[in-house]
């Protein structure tokens, strides 16, 4: 195993019981091989991003220290969607879904290949990723983009609507 990076997944889901679907998706990041969790934000009710006709969303971000290469990460996350009931290949762009893994960065690196794009493309529009990634570390550097806190300041309207659950 190689020296364990710090990545950074973001979670989501709309359907059934998302705040119960987001822990489960936690839950299981702790259970990837060659992982810790090292930390995870509050849950977050947000406005739906892209299609906004279906219910609100619950979301959180989560630190992991891994040692899976970034490739073996993205198959790892997948397979986590696909035990929840995602189906990618059916499911509606930016649609309803039982639970949505994104890998949002891992550790320094600019990743450009077809099947993964790091730092997460759309990371720097998303409040209901920048909120909860402030909540963890708003010092954190996006490479390309600048620090979580200055990112977050891009999206204040939208972040607004970003209401911690429980709170």
């Amino acid at each position: 195993m190689s020296a364990p990076t710090s990545a950074w997944i973001g979670l989501g889901s709309n359907l059934a019981d998302p705040a119960s679907a987001v822990e489960r998706g936690l839950d299981a990041l702790a259970d990837l091989p060659s992982t810790r969790l090292g930390a995870r934000s509050r849950l977050y009710r947000t406005a739906p991003w892209g299609i906004t006709d279906q219910p609100s969303f619950v979301n959180a971000v989560a630190r992991i220290e891994t040692g899976l290469a970034p490739l073996d990460l993205l198959d790892a996350l997948l397979a986590i969607e696909r035990r929840h009931g995602r189906d990618r290949e059916r499911d509606l762009r930016w649609g309803p879904r039982t639970l949505d893994l994104d890998l949002l960065l891992y550790g320094p690196m600019r990743i450009a290949q077809p099947r993964l794009t790091v730092p997460h493309p759309q990371l720097h529009r998303r409040a209901f990723v920048l909120v909860p990634l402030a909540e963890l570390d708003p010092a954190l550097e996006v490479p390309g983009l600048g620090p979580v806190r200055t990112l977050l300041a891009g999206v204040a309207e939208d972040a607004a609507n970003c209401r911690a659950i429980g709170d």
